[in-house]
């Protein structure tokens, strides 16, 4: 039972860093080969899409 918890927690993980990403500024490009890493790789492309992943349209133009 543990492991479909866990599951269940990484699935939502995944569909809210998917979420994101389709939600951020980033190319289309970029949106669509993070998905797939997300979708291949799930607790890894998670963890990648934490560390490097788009970010929101809050950028400063200087």
């Amino acid at each position: 039972m543990e492991y479909g918890i866990f599951g269940l927690l990484v699935l939502i993980a995944d569909i809210y860093a998917i979420f994101k990403t389709w939600t951020s500024s980033a190319s289309t490009l970029a949106k669509v080969i993070w998905t797939i890493v997300i979708l291949v790789l799930p607790i890894l492309g998670f963890i990648a899409w934490l560390v490097a992943g788009p970010k929101g349209g809050n950028t400063l133009n200087v």
